[in-house]
């Protein structure tokens, strides 16, 4: 039996239909968002997940560190049963509770992504009867995923506006492979408002391009040579700053364009690696900046994945985006399993139109 998600807004304890919902990892992408959005909706549905084949596409397939600690975040915060809960597993057994808020401190013991974890967990507690705190320690700007900048200045605001209210502090920076970094995040019941949703399908206008140069223990000519290569390029800057870190337990670099208008803030990032030249560094973030302004879309192709769940809850919304990729396909034929909830993809000119509906 499938129940309105409309009857289980904002209860204290979501009921368990007993239903158990089976997961192929290897569909899509192939990686760990099909399992944190399953970790996701499992503790929200109350429905039992049996995943196989867990990260069937990477070259280390099955559970890391970073997964892991996703797996016991969500089940920490609904009282969830799990089997095969170890590094390296391909099959999960996870059989949620009642979802609880308070306070919680995760350790990822790596450099694995801290706004991952969050990520897994936040829509969950959103639905919580109380408010929440949230740690996490490990890596905070970790080039296969959201950094911290993202986190506190395109995703959170965005989702904001439908009413889903968290607020984030870094605490301390962590950089791959070192890790060592530490967020907090404050979270707040979501009530839902009639006719409150979430629309994201127009830009407000102009957008100012601010750059940001971290540096963590490195010589300061990188930051000088990323600096000069930005100016080189067609992107015209307000301004660009360069945050020399002290608090980081190992070397780190990235270069984040943060593009500005009157509605909302897009954080676009390249991270350098031992190996990797800055030209080629500058020239990626370059690259996704000029795809993202030539579009005119709302929401990047990286935001534009995250929001499903959130469209989900509201069983409405829309947005515009300015690449179909496979981390976002992947996602909604995830969310399908688990909720009544349809999505359609309309493109208009260089940019696509995503769009939830409840099923009739």
């Amino acid at each position: 039996m499938r129940q309105s998600l409309r009857s289980y807004n904002c209860c204290r304890s979501w009921p368990n239909d007993m239903e158990t919902v089976y997961v192929d990892g290897r569909a899509g992408e192939g990686g760990g968002q099909i399992l944190r959005t399953s970790l996701t909706l499992a503790c929200i549905t109350g429905k039992s997940l049996h995943i196989e084949n867990v990260r069937a596409a990477r070259r280390n397939p099955g559970l890391a560190r970073q997964h892991l600690s996703c797996v016991r975040a969500a089940a920490e915060i609904c009282g969830a049963q799990c089997q095969g809960a170890s590094l390296s597993s391909q099959v999960l057994e996870f059989q949620p509770r009642h979802i609880r808020g308070g306070d919680f401190t995760f350790d990822i013991g790596s450099a694995g992504s801290a706004s991952l974890v969050v990520q897994t967990v936040l829509p969950a507690l959103f639905v919580a009867g109380e408010s929440s705190t949230v740690t996490v320690t490990g890596g905070t700007h970790n080039p296969w995923a959201p950094p911290f900048d993202f986190l506190a200045e395109t995703f959170l605001p965005a989702v904001a506006s439908a009413g889903f209210a968290a607020d984030c502090r870094l605490i301390r920076h962590g950089f791959f492979p070192a890790g060592g970094g530490k967020v907090a995040l404050d979270v707040q019941p979501w009530r839902r408002s009639p006719g409150r949703t979430l629309n994201l399908c127009v830009s407000g206008g102009e957008r100012l391009i601010h750059a940001r140069i971290y540096t963590a223990r490195l010589p300061g000519h990188i930051a000088r040579r990323q600096e000069k290569l930005l100016l080189q390029s067609r992107l015209k800057f307000e301004n660009i700053e360069h945050i020399e870190v002290t608090d980081s337990d190992g070397p780190g670099n990235c270069v984040m364009l943060r593009l500005s208008d009157s509605l909302r803030t897009t954080v676009l990032t390249a991270f350098g690696q031992r190996g990797k030249p800055s030209e080629k560094v500058v020239g990626e973030v370059v690259r996704l900046a000029e795809s993202f302004l030539r579009s005119e879309a709302a929401v990047d192709r990286f935001l534009a994945d995250q929001l499903l769940i959130y469209m989900a809850l509201l069983e409405s919304g829309c947005y515009t985006t300015n690449e179909l990729s496979a981390h976002l396909t992947t996602n909604i034929e995830t969310i399908k399993k688990f909720l009544p909830i349809d999505f359609t993809i309309e493109q208009q000119g260089q940019l696509y139109r995503i769009s939830a509906v409840r099923c009739a």
